[in-house]
């Protein structure tokens, strides 16, 4: 039966925009329900990865209370009072409580940090699984075979020596499925450390220059500084590190960039680079993008490469420590997809700096090896400055 909305059914409502959505799952994009044996072996072994991986990825677990339907429910605290949600401060931790129904919308974005999400399979589903072949758990494991729709690795129990022959039926391709024991715990963390290596997001550059340079009075993107037009130079010096670059531009600029580079037109107008910044996760949702401004003369390729080999994809972002205030520079930063949430959030309560954002996210920050490359050029006096830094440069290479 269809469920109403109003006058027009979900069937017939087919009015939204189509735009690329990312590899979400229940709760996070790298998720896998653990099922096929009791709940207290599925907790022990999620314990044992989450220990092995916990220094190096932000891991979720999510279970079930096993409890009755004619059980009467106890709610906590204020919960039971009549309160929607609580909040306590549990001082090593925090504590929400909430008395309301979630769904995958929901989860997506209370997990949209996480790294890496285990599911107890015996009570809630999640994209990819791990099969637990138990004789004591065989009939339940039978039952949840429509479950099973990207089996990832067998693990057998202690009182199993081979696959089920319904699991074999329900999973075609289950000899080419990883199998171990359940006790091999080494080998189970290596395979989800290969796993989440593997799932590290693809690196787009993103070269800012759809400003008005109002400041400057005349284009930035457009100024000479190393022999071609500073949108070009900046955009071929990404494509060393990254698999495809992008020049972010307002629509109409779009048809009067050189059509061996690829514009990138603003799509959420009027908001300067965060908007440029979520008009590229618009466009590529699962990829991590390496944005830089035009208006930097001194950047150089040392300093990307410092960037990229010290990227930490578990962060929200990384990025350079100004060499004037401290605070994270944030239009020479690799925004990794998990951003993507964030940075609508933050617009969702009025804020379009992506400064702040970078300052209240979890941001992997650097020292820069050379603090000068981070100099931008917004008037004509610094202008007149970089072009005495460029000069001494090359007198001094002439020198040499």
């Amino acid at each position: 039966m269809r469920r109403q909305e109003g006058s027009v059914t979900l069937k017939e409502h087919k009015k939204h925009s189509l735009i690329p959505r990312p590899t979400y799952g229940n709760f996070g994009r790298n998720e896998w329900a653990i099922l096929g044996t009791p709940c207290s072996a599925i907790k022990a072994l999620a314990d044992t990865v989450i220990k092995a991986l916990s220094g190096k990825y932000k891991c979720a677990y999510v279970d079930a209370q096993h409890a009755h339907a004619d059980e009467e429910a106890v709610l906590p605290g204020r919960l039971a009072a009549g309160a929607v949600a609580t909040y306590t401060d549990q001082i090593h931790y925090h504590q929400f409580d909430f008395k309301k129904e979630l769904n995958p919308f929901h989860f997506r974005q209370l997990f949209a940090d996480m790294d890496l999400v285990l599911v107890n399979g015996n009570h809630e589903q999640a994209k990819a699984q791990v099969v637990v072949i138990d004789t004591s758990k065989k009939a339940s494991l039978q039952k949840r075979l429509s479950q099973l729709t990207h089996v990832q690795l067998f693990l057998l129990a202690d009182n199993a020596d081979e696959v089920f022959d319904f699991i074999q039926d329900a999973v075609p391709d289950w000899q080419n499925v990883p199998l171990y024991r359940l006790s091999e715990t080494g080998k189970i963390v290596a395979f989800f450390q290969e796993q989440l290596q593997q799932a590290r997001p693809m690196l787009n550059g993103l070269v800012l220059a759809g400003g008005q340079s109002l400041r400057m009075g005349q284009d930035k993107g457009a100024l000479q500084w190393h022999g071609k037009a500073q949108r070009y130079f900046m955009a071929d010096m990404l494509k060393s590190f990254c698999a495809e670059v992008f020049i972010s531009c307002r629509a109409e600029q779009a048809g009067e960039l050189d059509r061996t580079y690829k514009p990138l037109a603003d799509t959420f107008t009027g908001l300067g680079p965060y908007g440029a910044i979520l008009s590229a996760f618009r466009e590529q949702p699962d990829a991590a993008w390496l944005v830089v401004a035009c208006d930097l003369p001194l950047l150089n390729k040392a300093t990307l490469q410092q960037l990229v080999d010290k990227r930490n994809s578990s962060a929200v972002a990384t990025t350079f420590e100004s060499p004037h205030d401290g605070f994270p520079e944030p239009l020479i930063t690799i925004w990794e997809p998990k951003s993507y949430p964030q940075l609508l959030s933050f617009l969702g309560q009025g804020y379009t700096c992506p400064r702040k954002v970078l300052l209240n996210s979890d941001t992997q920050l650097l020292t820069p090896l050379d603090p000068e490359a981070l100099m931008n050029v917004n008037t004509p006096e610094e202008l007149a400055r970089v072009k005495e830094v460029l000069a001494q440069r090359t007198t001094s290479i002439h020198a040499e």
